[in-house]
């Protein structure tokens, strides 16, 4: 029964966090509005959870070094995952971003049969298919095979990709502390997004002034805190306690979400398509857990 709960609110906890994350372009587009632009805004993003994090990393010292390499791997693999995300978010369109990345089903599912030896269940065969259905509807896929198209694009899709090898490193380590996975992940965040910045950054943008940074501060710090480590902290939670190819379903979310406010927003179009194919990603997300539900209900009305 215990087991059960915390499967039911680990699949909460990876939905909340797909919600979240569709999310994440709201400041970071805003950042950009405000003059702070490509990957300034990215290393911005992430530097302030990197500052918050270090007094967590002071009291969790001894943990770090208990975690060794492994534990770096975890939070320097997902954070590369997450950073890139965020700099596609800057260089396509939020919804064609969050489609991309949300090939992760596909990956994850795989990669878990290959390496983990997960069995892959009709269920989850069908439910993969309804997501991809979903976003192909949004993907206006009956005017050509939908493809990357320009650099962000491709940085959406090796993100997915990215996140999809995240989960299964999670899934096989689930002994690791989600308070410790967390500030290693925004550490190296913001060490990959300084790295991306100094690697590609010259020439393409100019760091505003100090001051510009400053004034985004009163609103960012609240955000970061409410809203993006709360959605990473559920995610390195949740996603061990699930196989990866159900986390990426529930995480199908965000394309619900970052579709709807991208079109509220930033005027992306939002129209019948979006909205069948929000119905049937987010359908395909809850499938297993509906199905789940039923099974369970009707076993105990059966029950003697």
């Amino acid at each position: 029964m215990l087991a059960m709960k915390t499967e039911t609110l680990a699949k909460f906890a990876c939905a909340y966090s797909g919600l979240v994350w569709g999310l994440f372009w709201i400041p970071i587009r805003r950042l950009a509005d405000a003059g702070i632009e490509g990957l300034w805004a990215t290393l911005f993003f992430y530097a302030v959870p990197f500052a918050l994090s270090l007094p967590l990393l002071a009291l969790r010292w001894r943990a770090a070094l208990a975690g060794g390499l492994r534990l770096q791997v975890l939070g320097f693999v997902a954070a590369v995952s997450l950073v890139l995300y965020s700099v596609s978010i800057l260089y396509t369109d939020v919804v064609r971003a969050t489609l991309l990345f949300y090939l992760t089903p596909l990956w994850s599912t795989l990669l878990a049969r290959i390496f983990l030896g997960e069995a892959i269940t009709p269920l989850r065969w069908l439910a993969m298919t309804i997501a991809i259905l979903g976003m192909l509807v949004i993907f206006h896929a009956d005017s050509g095979i939908p493809a990357p198209e320009n650099p962000g694009d491709w940085i959406a899709l090796a993100s997915g990709l990215l996140w999809s090898v995240a989960s299964i490193l999670l899934r096989a380590d689930k002994g690791r502390a989600a308070l410790d996975l967390l500030i290693h992940n925004f550490i190296w965040s913001a060490v990959i997004a300084a790295f991306l910045l100094l690697a590609f950054g010259p020439g393409r943008a100019v760091s505003p002034p100090l001051f510009v940074y400053l004034a985004q501060l009163p609103w960012l710090i609240p955000t970061v805190l409410i809203v993006v480590m709360s959605g990473v902290y559920t995610s390195m939670w949740g996603t061990p306690k699930l196989n990866p190819g159900l986390v990426g379903l529930l995480f199908m979310t965000e394309i619900s979400v970052g579709a709807a406010t991208a079109a509220l927003w930033s005027g992306d179009p939002f129209g019948w398509r979006e909205v069948i194919g929000i119905l049937l990603i987010s359908g395909a997300g809850m499938l297993e857990s509906l199905w789940e539900l039923w099974r369970r209900r009707t076993a105990a009305v059966e029950a003697p």
